[in-house]
């Protein structure tokens, strides 16, 4: 048996099951993921590598940027399974392309 959160797992489960225990990035983390046909291989209760630690997935929004008020009322459908590396990367990366420009001049612009 597969092990599960405490709680939401109504949610959570039809999630996994959908994508079959595999995490769900298909390169919005930045990694392309080529040598495994261009998705995370990464599966819920399995190893990263032989002394790697074990990958729990969680089900979060495809937009990595919903905001957390928003995303715990999100169904099932609107969901993705995501490994904690490749949400925490897509998110970082989707901020940091969506920054604003900084207005102030430089130091020798003035």
């Amino acid at each position: 048996m597969k092990s599960q959160p405490l709680v939401a797992v109504n949610v959570w489960r039809p999630v996994m099951e959908s994508a079959g225990w595999r995490c769900q990035c298909t390169g919005q983390c930045g990694n392309p993921h080529a040598k495994t046909d261009g998705r995370c291989p990464r599966e819920h209760d399995r190893y990263t590598s032989k002394r790697g630690h074990r990958v729990r997935l969680m089900a979060a929004p495809a937009d990595v940027l919903t905001p957390p008020v928003k995303a715990v009322t999100l169904p099932a459908e609107e969901l993705r399974a995501w490994c904690p590396e490749c949400h925490t990367a897509a998110a970082r990366k989707t901020r940091t392309a969506t920054a604003p420009a900084d207005e102030a001049p430089g130091l020798f612009e003035i």
